[in-house]
């Protein structure tokens, strides 16, 4: 059953049943720092210890954030079967920037997470409900964020046993928004890492006639099948098939944006992309590595980009 609840009331958020290949920053911290901050509860004090705890794991320079004081607007949960997803239960949250609802008919960004997270993380760790309320509040147009679960490794797209979380995205989850009063005929797209490969590769699926704006954190991209990390595809046949380096053409007439820190090591697969797209697109390529403490960095002008290009 969907459920209305506060932005503070979502936190801390169940994690998923499958951890992560390799030990992710969550679990480090928790034994770091303390189970109970690493569970958003811990927001308010999260740019300090979250700064503590990216430079720890990551020697390279990151950069400064604040998350912003201004109050959130409200949040919507929900879940269903999705059958796309081979009858996995996809969980997902909606956020409204404050004074905005259900009852209004906004446009919508998905933000779609990285490999190993959640539908949880967009709106605890990532506090994007609160970057999407400092920029409603500072002018930018209004819109709704909208986060599912997407696999811990799908990497977005339909894998050989059958799960198709872009599928999912298309043909059930956008119907669902739409049904709640959201408009859905051109969308903003968002992600990071693995949900940011997967941003561009819908983006290019739907092209300007159904996506508005993609704006991507630290895309996880890679020139070639043989570089690509265990998971991220069945084979070299199904990168091919999903190759966004070939389908950047299809991009013509979608506002592009794209962040990554220099010391990430996906940062010369997204120069590569960039590099290849006409016209460029909007850049953010400044300090900080593949980790939070960026991605945290970048969120400001990251929803000010869509929002200006969703209204």
């Amino acid at each position: 059953m969907t459920v209305h609840v506060s932005p503070a009331a979502i936190r801390p958020w169940p994690k998923p049943d499958r951890a992560p290949v390799s030990i992710s920053r969550r679990t480090l911290l928790a034994g770091a720092v303390g189970a109970g901050v690493v569970a958003v509860g811990g927001i308010a004090e999260g740019p300090r210890v979250w700064r503590h705890a990216d430079a720890a794991l990551h020697p390279a320079p990151q950069p400064t954030y604040d998350i912003p004081a201004v109050k959130a607007g409200g949040i919507v949960t929900g879940a269903f079967t999705s059958a796309a997803r081979q009858g996995r239960r996809v969980r997902w949250a909606v956020a409204y920037p404050p004074g905005f609802g259900t009852h209004d008919a906004l446009p919508v960004a998905l933000v779609l997470h990285g490999r190993g997270d959640n539908f949880a993380d967009a709106f605890g760790s990532h506090a994007l409900d609160r970057f999407l309320a400092d920029a409603v509040h500072d002018g930018t147009p209004a819109f709704a964020l909208a986060a599912m679960d997407g696999g811990d490794h799908s990497y977005w797209h339909r894998r050989a046993d059958g799960d198709d979380p872009q599928r999912m995205l298309l043909e059930e989850f956008l119907p669902m928004l739409r049904s709640r009063g959201l408009r859905t005929d051109r969308i903003g797209l968002s992600g990071w890492s693995m949900g940011g490969y997967g941003a561009l590769l819908l983006a290019e699926r739907l092209g300007r006639a159904g996506c508005a704006a993609v704006a991507v954190d630290s895309p996880a991209l890679w020139q070639h099948a043989r570089e690509t990390a265990p998971g991220a595809f069945d084979n070299g046949a199904d990168y091919a098939r999903n190759d966004v380096f070939a389908g950047r053409p299809r991009l013509a007439g979608v506002a592009v944006r794209v962040a990554i820190g220099t010391s990430d090591p996906f940062y010369p697969g997204a120069k590569a992309f960039v590099a290849g797209l006409t016209p460029q697109p909007a850049t953010d390529f400044s300090l900080g590595g593949h980790t939070l403490a960026f991605w945290r960095h970048s969120a400001p002008a990251q929803l000010r980009f869509l929002g200006r290009h969703l209204g």
